[in-house]
């Protein structure tokens, strides 16, 4: 029989070695989506040459991410501090059925871009008022998705509202060679991230996320800055329903429900946490590039768009298996490393 001794030296080399994998496995989570885009622009620049790798289409990828990134930044943000919201796309609907209604019935464009704006908002804090007093945040919001759908086809008549020309600044127009929307989502993803990551509000709304308990003990009122998620929620969905309807020039009532696929894909790709506490909106950024860049390439060869929906959905529980992963396997190294030094203290 053979018997292994531990020397201190093997000891020594298993010590280090552990967190360098925790290194690398916080790199695949935090930096991985980076890695990811460039293999993609790469391989795409090859297989789609000579049309895919060019400024042109490169701005096409853009203004095409654009409307995801704005959808994808309210729902990071609500599962961020713990209030996942899947009332967008009916917020959406009803804030361009209300933009639309306000300017044909003659208000100046911009006060019916701030109504839009601010019922967006309002929304959002119903859901957040509700969601407090013990009910299921996800339940809420889908109720809430069938009141605001039900709303913009009450408000429109249950037909599109047309004739919406004096958005189109915020839409088809071009400034600096870029179009509108994505100047838009560049300004919304820089306030955010900064609120999030710069200032007391938006650090305690990151911890309510991860433990409400902790912060409440502390002496922070935990619950405002879950109804604040939800406000900047339904703000970003109501900018996004502006901008949707900016885009073609004409409010539609329906809900179009798969603005949640699409946000959420990018969100899971960007390694924001379910289960909130932990995220950062220019990895969702990128994540909306990743589809845009996806669809753009499928797009070029001829590719059938389903197939682009297809690959959506297996990158989605793709990138949810691996944040499992991660999560688990640095979780268990940390708790063996924990447990290795209490034992050899101990000695």
């Amino acid at each position: 029989m053979t018997v292994t001794i531990a020397t201190p030296r093997t000891a020594s080399a298993e010590k280090d070695k552990d967190p360098a994998l925790i290194r690398w496995l916080i790199f695949v989570r935090d930096r991985g989506i980076f890695v990811l885009w460039a293999v993609l622009l790469i391989a795409f620049s090859i297989w789609a040459s000579p049309y895919f790798a060019s400024i042109d289409n490169g701005i096409l990828i853009a203004n095409a991410a654009a409307l995801t990134a704005i959808f994808a930044a309210g729902i990071a943000v609500g599962i961020i501090c713990g209030a996942l919201d899947l009332s967008i796309p009916g917020t959406a609907a009803l804030a361009s059925c209300v933009c639309g209604w306000l300017i044909t019935h003659g208000t100046p464009t911009g006060l019916a871009i701030l109504a839009a704006l601010a019922l967006g908002g309002v929304v959002g804090m119903i859901n957040g008022l509700i969601a407090l007093r013990g009910f299921n945040p996800i339940i809420v919001t889908i109720g809430t998705l069938s009141v605001m759908s039900g709303a913009a086809a009450g408000i429109a008549g249950g037909y599109t509202i047309s004739g919406l020309d004096s958005l189109v600044f915020m839409g088809t127009d071009r400034f600096a060679g870029l179009p509108a929307p994505v100047w838009i989502t560049a300004a919304l993803f820089a306030v955010l991230t900064v609120f999030l990551t710069r200032t007391r509000d938006g650090i305690r709304m990151m911890a309510v996320g991860g433990n409400a308990e902790a912060v409440r003990r502390s002496g922070i009122h935990a619950d405002r800055y879950k109804v604040l998620g939800f406000v900047i929620s339904g703000f970003c969905a109501a900018l996004g329903g502006i901008v949707t309807t900016a885009l073609v020039t004409e409010a539609n009532p329906a809900a179009n429900v798969s603005i949640i696929f699409n946000a959420l894909t990018a969100v899971a790709l960007a390694g924001v946490s379910l289960a909130g506490g932990r995220g950062s909106l220019p990895r969702v950024l990128v994540g909306a590039l990743i589809l845009g860049t996806i669809s753009n390439a499928l797009t070029i060869k001829g590719v059938s768009p389903y197939w682009a929906t297809a690959t959506t959905g297996l990158l989605l529980l793709g990138s949810l298996a691996v944040e499992k992963w991660v999560s688990t396997s640095v979780s268990r190294r940390l708790v063996q490393n924990a447990s290795a030094s209490v034992h050899t203290g101990t000695r």
